[in-house]
């Protein structure tokens, strides 16, 4: 009985994912049907692209900088031991480059800009804003959705950039002070290292995390049920749908680029 009890929990949770799977791929339908109907409303993408940078510039940069100071501190006494500590700044950019700061700053993004943008269209759905725009003629799918939407995708992968960067330069003080390695070397190294291949999936994959992040954290939010808790269940799923998501997402980048570099 408690076996069957068991099975018919999993069913129900498979059912349940698999249709809020259905449901989000026709917000995402919705989407890019909007996405090409006029008006444009370009400002308000911009104010999203500079709410969006703005308020995780500061997160992203204390999280890349003591990934850097870590990674470096972590992976030297190894390579140490081999005598291969001059292979640190290329090891560390192309991890840093490749994985670690795409993955990283998506996850960030997700918990802040996710959550925010679930709260704040769940706040809007719960009293009754996005009805009165409705009425007032103003398409809101287009004014809130979309707009978000485009800011994550667009706004993703300069964080990652600007991460990256922040967590290379935090990799070199650790040499600097411990290998008393040169900015111009540890940088000449890492540029020597780092190839077009490597710079271009990890680009990619930055949209389609910053897409992922825009789209679920605006269809929890408009889809958010009445209620003030229905705002926090809003927020909280989110994050960790998105979280899922990228961890899926990063899983078919790293397959497909494995099936490139092989060809």
């Amino acid at each position: 009985m408690m076996l069957m009890n068991a099975i018919f929990k999993i069913i129900k949770l498979i059912n349940s994912f698999l249709l809020e799977i259905g449901e989000l791929s026709f917000f995402a339908g919705r989407f890019f049907k909007e996405c090409f109907k006029r008006p444009s409303e370009f400002k308000e993408f911009l104010r999203q692209c500079y709410n969006m940078g703005n308020r995780s510039l500061l997160l992203v940069s204390v999280t890349g900088f003591i990934i850097g100071l870590v990674f470096t501190l972590q992976s030297r006494p190894t390579l140490q031991e081999f005598g291969a500590v001059s292979w640190m700044p290329s090891m560390v950019s192309i991890s840093i480059i490749r994985e670690i700061g795409p993955i990283i700053t998506a996850l960030i993004c997700a918990g802040r800009i996710g959550s925010g943008i679930g709260a704040e269209l769940g706040s809007m759905r719960v009293t009754e804003q996005i009805d009165a725009m409705e009425v007032s003629g103003t398409n809101p799918f287009k004014y809130l959705v979309v707009t978000r939407i485009l800011a994550t995708t667009f706004m993703l992968p300069v964080l990652v950039f600007f991460g990256d960067a922040i967590a290379i330069f935090g990799s070199y003080l650790v040499e600097n002070i411990k290998g008393h390695v040169s900015f111009l070397l540890y940088y000449n190294q890492v540029f020597n290292a780092l190839e077009f291949g490597d710079l271009v999936p990890a680009t990619i994959k930055s949209f389609f995390f910053g897409f992922a992040i825009g789209l679920v954290g605006c269809f929890k939010g408009y889809n958010c049920k009445k209620g003030t808790a229905g705002v926090g269940i809003a927020a909280n799923s989110a994050v960790v749908f998105t979280s899922m998501l990228l961890f899926i997402i990063d899983f078919i980048a790293v397959f497909v680029t494995d099936i490139f570099y092989d060809l």
